[in-house]
């Protein structure tokens, strides 16, 4: 099955560029994660995280 699917990948024009975009991709989703993490207010990321931990909406549900 391998060999069939190997086959037909190398018969496609073109096919090399694939890989190569989504390694861009990739790349450029954790480059834009890590700068959005690096510059994300503190106090955002305190009230984010003691989201679950907050008792007082418990009653409203």
């Amino acid at each position: 099955m391998l060999k069939f699917v190997k086959y037909h990948m190398e018969s496609i024009d073109g096919i090399e560029i694939y890989p190569i975009i989504s390694l861009v991709i990739f790349f450029t989703f954790f480059v834009l994660l890590f700068w959005w993490v690096i510059t994300a207010k503190k106090d955002y990321i305190q009230n984010v995280s003691n989201l679950p931990l907050e008792t007082q909406n418990d009653d409203t549900l």
